[in-house]
């Protein structure tokens, strides 16, 4: 047995090739057939001889495939294994390539290579060019070069130019970029081409700056491990905070903790903390209250045989280790890390800022010191990066930081008074200002408080009011509105807020966003907060109640100019930063390192968007995966900006993925563009189309049709689906002949039709502008597309991992005709076809569909009367069908519509009807394809549900054969359909019942030769109506009647075929009248009587497929399946059968045989002559060549013709071929050549011209005599040799001591164990347990971290330990136990992370406790 691996039929087809069986193809002549369909259950299909059949496809290679005007695919070369390629272009006739990969074609080439169409040849680009990945190539025509980027050092940092005419390398006029991750990956030029376009991640400065990772915050000292970003995040106060290391140094000048938090001096005694000698040390920081932190700084020591490699981070109280992203010192570089942060051990670096991927809000951290350098691990600093600078209403909060001059400080007027608030955490309180004023009391005489933070460093900020919800204070009726007003700094607006207090729960309003300027003597940023002008609501007993909590200001990016422009994370000294964007003029003749900056005279208007993308971002630029991946250039002059970002500020605050640049400012997209990154864009007009990584825009909250492909209208400001999209990533985009290329890493185009399984697109799809829809990509391939792109001519280029190709793509049918010596034209269905959505139907639901009149007939007697024909002859079923995965096309004809005409298909596919609005219903089963126009539509009604696998026109009467049901009507596997009245007409049809446990099956339908107004059906039944005649049956068109044909037959027929007028050839498993055995067998419409043809052992088994050669009785070939699995092909010669084509091996199965006429001849036998062959059609698997769908016989031996691919890349079949002319002569017309006919021609115009003189003289000498002409009249007799063929058809965090506790009953009971069965026992019979309002969630109640948690809990084994009260408690709850603040206790249980069961030493009592309470 042959596998089925997806490749496995590719390497027999190369083993063909190398053998050199067949020099080339014969030529049939498919013309003389009229149009030609070939149908089957294929997506993609070639020529056996064509290289792009007859190749191995290794899917960790890089496959560069060429691609036609038309669509055909054809392979070029592939790369070493493992190599990628990922853009092109081509300059002139030579088409540029580029990625990473060591080899092209077997010859080596370096990232980047060139491809010249004309000769076929592959070629690297000289020495020295790029050391690294290639991510874009820019083919420059008006300087004759070409533009590289990617991620590489030399000859230029990310950026290359090869001088085609010197064939040299060299580094770009500017040296290149760097910053970020130092990488380009889109170059283009403007609409003008005046510029040049650099598009990815990295960081530009202007103005003669240079971009370095310095400090901005000359209060914090210089560190290369920190940003000007992190510098300007104020650390947060610890003073009061529990800070823990464990285990620590015994050396006391070492083992204080708490000296690192804000050392005093250098590293050393008393300012650096040591861990333990060869221990991991844990450094717990806890707050007890909520803390809005944006990252960590830590300072190693360089003590001796000291110091930290490696940490990580969780944070509490979520212990989740935090990813976090710092600048490497060494390199410059941003990166992550996670479980395994490294600490630099270079003695220069004095500190590194870790930052969070976002501004967190939690109660503390657990710092894990995982490895060290020498005997043990150790830290010189230590600090809590704030999300940028704070103040408190409550001055003791206010401590001044680490590195600040000052601390943040408040004012007021008015009477205010502290009020306390319980906290998330248990047990624990948060203090507030309040402030009672009359009703109808002015603003202007109302209190008033004013917060004075410490900002460190200006920057772009977002200042937040904190307000407590009324109703744990409990004066929800007080409360009122608020005026706020923000003053940002010198030079600067203030910013005026009304602030709503009225919020139930605790809320953050947005009171400012905007430049905002450092903290300096002369100069501070204060919120003032007042009564509101307008305050809302009534009040209560005459009062308004105003509440003064925190302010936090949250940096978003750093370095702010005194006129408010927006400046740089990553920094640039006094000057203008850009982010992933740079223009560079064409005309600038200077000659810098853009790596360093470049100066004003290079910085362009466009250049603008980088900059102002740049202060947009804010910190986000830090990010491993921010970048600008791709730049269009509209006609109007906007450029829009495609990548992976998000902008938090600006002009298009709030935009995800896709921007705007026009006028000068950044502009939102709609709907804030799309939710997922982007990789590539390309425009038509207004039209510009995106391709990514998305699902819907960045606004919506729900599934939309934009899945990783969308179109955008320009002048509408609109987005606009691309039919449902696809279900993968699109990596590129292409632009060729009003057609959109989609290349990615996805397998089917979504549907927009409701129950539609989609269309098969395995790496590949193409939109068609004009029609607004996907259509046919032409070739077929499957895999992993990275990069499609226009190549030299009108031909595109396509790359990727691919599993398997064909040059012609197509759902299951294509057109033939006559082409070229290499082979038929070839024209791929240009509609679509998806996965069948139909329902099987079972035998007994058939049944139901069988009309009343034929009820009467019971089962049991149906099997009676079956089984005494049956029971002397055992006939062996027939052999399964050929394989026909949906989409697969079993069946067609042809059928003149007016002026057109037009093939009728059916099979096992649904489609959408071109035109279709989305939502329609799906249409499956039968349809109806203009060729001409490549349009499709489905027939009117009910569609059909299950399998067609024959069809027939006549006159406007479509016949429609299978195993299928139509819903609303008694059809059972055929129905009839009238094309001129568009729909069903089967009320005069009885239906066809099969035998008992038997489903109708109709394969062939035909019309009778030799009876007018006569159908013939055949295939698996036993009733027609009430009319026994199983297998066969003939239908009186006008009568509206079946008939038996003679008296009938036993068994199932696959296939009829017709010898001459009056004698039909069935062929299947098949027993005549008498029990006799007759496979194939033949019936006379003049006798009306069957015979067997020839004996019936002759044939070793059932058959399925027959073909009479020019309706010759005496030359019929019949296919089938043998007793012992084999194949058999046979050929009789009206005395005998015999075997023909013995290589046919077990896995074939063939599905039709039809004699083809040629173009040419082959060496006449005494099996079939030299005009024609046999196509023999299914899937084929055969000893002398491998594998092939379809092959010609000429009587000796096989020729494969025609391979096929299913969607998925396996082995495609071929079901049928058919044609517009019945009856076609086989004689061939043999014609002189052009040349000859062109002497004859001028010769003959010689002779006339002779002959005319002649006469003149004759006439003139005389002209008594009358001369007569007589013409000759040549006809050409036509050859009326005809034939008449067949058409063919989900730890737990919350334990019962908490539980039980809040509950008011004891968590330490000794029922501890049938609660947790009772709960068990819910969760088993329950299928929707009622939520635990304490549960994992946390939605209602947030534990707060103790001191256990590093230890893990009391073991087994341990009854107490001591410990003391750090606060008081006052223990009214049921079970719990008060305390005074210092009481001495013995903890008895602490495994509850939150309560802890204690006994008071000095009274005995015993009870619950915070855990937060105890040290």
């Amino acid at each position: 047995m042959f596998s089925q691996h997806p490749l496995h039929h590719l390497l027999l087809l190369t083993c063909f090739l190398v053998n050199g069986v067949f020099a080339a193809l014969p030529q049939v002549d498919f013309n003389r057939m009229g149009k030609v369909g070939l149908a089957g259950a294929f997506a993609g299909l070639d020529l056996f001889q064509n290289s792009s059949s007859t190749v191995t496809f290794d899917s960790s290679t890089s496959t560069l495939l060429s691609r036609s005007v038309q669509g055909t695919l054809t392979r070029l070369a592939a790369t070493n294994p493992g190599g990628r390629i990922s853009a092109g272009c081509a300059l002139g006739n030579v088409f540029y390539f580029g990625g990473v990969f060591t080899s092209i074609a077997g010859n080596p080439a370096t990232n980047v290579a060139s491809y010249t169409p004309s000769s076929g040849a592959f070629s690297p680009l000289g020495s020295g060019g790029p050391n690294g990945e290639v991510n874009a190539i820019f083919c420059d025509s008006k300087d004759n070069k070409v533009w590289v980027g990617g991620s590489f050092s030399s000859p230029g940092s990310a950026v290359a130019v090869w001088d085609v005419k010197a064939s040299s390398w060299s580094k770009p006029p500017f040296g290149g970029v760097s910053g970020a991750q130092g990488k380009v990956l889109s170059i283009t030029t403007n609409s003008s081409n005046s510029g040049i376009f650099f598009a990815g991640s990295f960081v530009s400065s202007f103005q003669g700056g240079s971009i370095t990772n310095g400090t901005n915050n000359p209060n914090v000292p210089f560190s290369t491990g920190a940003t000007p970003f992190s510098s300007s995040l104020v650390p947060i106060p610890l003073q009061g905070a529990q800070i823990e290391g464990s285990p620590s140094s015994s050396d006391s000048q070492f083992s204080a903790i708490n000296n690192i938090l804000c050392p005093a001096g250098p590293d050393g005694p008393g300012n650096t903390w040591l861990a333990a000698d060869g221990s991991t040390a844990v450094i717990n920081v806890r707050t007890f209250t909520f803390i809005s932190a944006n990252g960590i700084r830590l300072g190693n020591t360089f003590q001796s045989n000291h110091g930290t490699t490696r940490f990580s981070l969780a944070t509490i109280p979520d212990n989740g280790v935090q990813t976090l992203k710092y600048i490497d010192p060494t390199t410059g570089q941003n990166q992550t890390c996670s479980d395994e942060c490294p600490l630099s051990t270079d003695s220069s670096i004095l500190y590194q800022d870790f930052l969070f991927e976002n501004t967190l809000s939690i109660t503390g951290v657990q710092i894990k010191l995982s490895q060290f350098t020498g005997s043990g691990s150790g830290l010189h600093i230590l600090q809590l990066l704030s999300s940028g600078a704070f103040a408190s209403s409550i001055e003791s909060n206010n401590v001044q930081s680490c590195f600040a001059p000052n601390p943040s400080n408040t004012t007021r007027t008015g009477d205010w008074s502290v009020k306390q608030v319980n906290t998330d955490i248990p047990g624990t309180v948060q203090s507030v200002l309040v402030s009672s004023v009359d009703v109808g009391t002015p603003a202007s005489s109302g209190p008033t408080f004013t917060w004075i933070p410490y900002v460190s460093a200006s920057g772009d900020y977002d200042i937040n009011l904190l307000i407590p919800g009324c109703t744990e204070f409990q004066d929800c009726p007080l409360r009122t509105s608020v005026k706020v007003t923000v003053f940002p700094g010198e030079n600067l607006q203030p910013w005026v807020t009304h602030v709503l207090q009225q919020n139930q729960t605790d809320a953050m309003a947005l009171i400012y966003s905007g430049p905002i300027l450092p903290s300096s003597p002369n100069l501070v940023t204060t919120i003032s907060m007042s009564l509101d002008d307008s305050p809302a609501g009534q009040g209560q007993d005459g009062k308004y109640m105003i509440v003064a909590d925190r302010v936090q200001l949250v940096l978003k990016s750093a370095t702010i100019s005194s006129n408010g422009s927006a400046g740089s994370p990553l920094g640039s000294q006094g000057g203008q930063t850009s982010f992933g964007f740079l223009e560079w003029p064409r005309s600038s003749t200077q000659t810098v390192d853009g790596t360093k900056g470049f100066p004003n005279t290079t910085q362009t208007a466009l250049d603008g968007a980088g900059i102002q993308i740049f202060n947009a971002m804010g910190s986000a630029v830090a990010s491993s995966s921010t970048a600008i991946t791709s730049v269009v250039h509209h006609s109007s002059g906007s450029i829009f900006l495609g990548g992976n970002f998000s902008l938090s500020s600006g002009t298009a605050s709030g935009s995800s993925n896709i921007v705007a640049f026009k006028s000068g400012s950044l502009a939102g997209m709609a709907s804030n563009g799309l939710n997922g990154p982007i990789t590539s864009l390309v425009s038509n007009g207004d039209q510009l189309f995106v391709g990514g990584a998305f699902t819907t825009n960045a606004a919506s909250g729900s599934q939309s049709q934009l899945s990783n492909i969308a179109m955008y209208d320009i002048q509408k400001n609109t987005w606009i689906a691309m039919g449902a999209g696809l279900n993968g990533q699109v990596t590129s985009l292409g632009l060729s002949n009003g057609q959109v290329q989609v290349a990615g890493n996805f397998t089917k185009i979504l549907a927009t039709l409701s129950g539609s399984p989609g269309i098969d697109a395995a790496g590949l799809a193409t939109w068609d502008i004009k029609k607004g829809a996907w259509v046919n990509s032409g070739g077929f391939v499957v895999g992993s597309m990275s990069f499609v792109g226009n190549s030299t001519g009108t031909a595109q280029v396509l790359a990727g991992n691919v599993v398997a190709s064909h040059k012609f793509g197509a759902s299951g049918l294509v057109m033939l005709d006559n082409g070229d010596k290499d082979g038929p034209g070839v024209t791929p269905l240009g509609a679509q076809l998806e996965g069948s959505v139909s329902t099987p139907v079972s035998a007994s639901k058939k049944r139901r569909h069988i009309s009343r009149a034929t009820t009467w007939i019971s089962s049991a007697g149906l099997s009676r009367m079956f089984s005494r024909q049956s029971s002397a002859t055992q006939l062996a079923p027939l052999p399964a069908p050929l394989s026909a995965p949906a989409p697969a096309v079993l069946a067609g004809t042809f059928w003149t519509n007016g002026s057109s005409e037009v093939a009728i298909i059916g099979g096992n596919f649904s489609f959408a009807a071109s035109g279709s609005a989305a939502g329609s219903p799906e249409s499956q089963g039968v349809a109806i394809y203009d060729p001409t126009t490549a349009t499709i539509r489905n027939l009117q009604g009910s569609q059909v549900n299950g399998t067609v696998r024959a069809v027939l026109v006549d006159g406007s009467q479509l016949y429609v054969g299978g195993a299928f049901t139509v819903e609303g009507t008694n059809v059972n596997g055929l129905a009839i359909y009238d094309l001129a009245k568009q729909q069903w007409d089967i009320s005069a049809l009885s239906p066809l019942q099969g035998s008992p446990g038997s489903a109708v099956v109709v394969r062939s339908i035909t019309k009778s030769p030799s009876k007018a107004n006569t159908i013939i059906v055949a295939g698996s039944f036993a009733l027609a109506g009430l009319l026994q005649c199983q297998a066969i049956c003939a239908f009186d068109t006008s009568a509206k009647q079946w008939n038996a044909l003679g008296n009938g037959i036993l068994g199932e027929i696959s296939s009829i075929a017709y010898a001459g007028v009056e004698t039909l050839i069935a062929a299947g498993s098949i027993a005549l009248p008498g029990n006799t055995p007759a496979n194939v067998a033949q019936f006379g419409f003049a006798n009306a009587t069957w015979a067997a043809v020839g004996q019936g052992g002759d044939l070793p088994g059932p058959v399925t497929a027959v073909e009479v050669n020019s309706g010759n009785p005496s030359s019929i070939f019949a296919a089938g399946r043998a007793s012992d699995g084999s194949t058999f092909l046979s050929f009789w010669n009206g005395v005998k059968w015999a075997i023909q084509g013995s290589t046919l091996q077990r896995d074939t199965t063939v599905s039709q045989l039809t004699m083809v006429p040629l173009q040419d001849t082959h060496a006449a036998n005494g099996v079939i002559e030299s005009d024609r062959m046999l196509l023999v059609s299914g899937t084929l698997a055969d000893s002398s060549f491998g594998n092939a769908s379809s092959a010609l016989f000429d009587g000796q031996s096989f020729i494969p013709y025609i391979v096929s691919t299913s969607p998925s890349g396996t082995a495609g079949a071929v079901a049928s071929l058919f044609h517009s002319i019945a009856n076609f002569s086989f004689q061939q017309h043999h014609f002189l050549a052009t040349g000859v006919v062109i002497l004859i021609s001028i010769a003959i115009a010689a002779g006339v011209v002779f002959l005319l003189a002649l006469i003149g003289i004759l006439w003139t000498l005389f002209s008594r005599r009358d001369d007569k002409l007589n013409k000759f009249e040549a006809t050409e007799d036509n050859d009326d040799d005809s034939t008449h063929h067949r058409p063919s058809s989900l730890l737990e965090h919350i334990n019962a001591a908490t539980r039980t506790t809040i509950l008011g009953t004891s968590p330490f009971g000794g029922n501890l164990s049938s609660e947790k069965g009772e709960k068990t026992g819910r969760d088993t019979t329950s299928p929707t347990p009622e939520q635990d309002p304490f549960g994992p969630d946390a939605s209602n109640y947030m534990r707060a971290e103790t001191p256990s948690d590093a230890v893990g809990g009391l073991m087994a084994e341990e009854t107490s330990r001591p410990a003391y009260a750090r606060y008081s408690f006052d223990g009214t709850g049921e079970g719990e136990l008060p305390l005074s603040a210092g009481a001495d206790v013995e903890v008895l249980d602490d495994r509850d992370p939150a309560w802890w069961y204690a006994r008071d030493v000095r009274t005995g009592r015993e009870g619950v406790v915070p855990a937060a309470y105890l040290y």
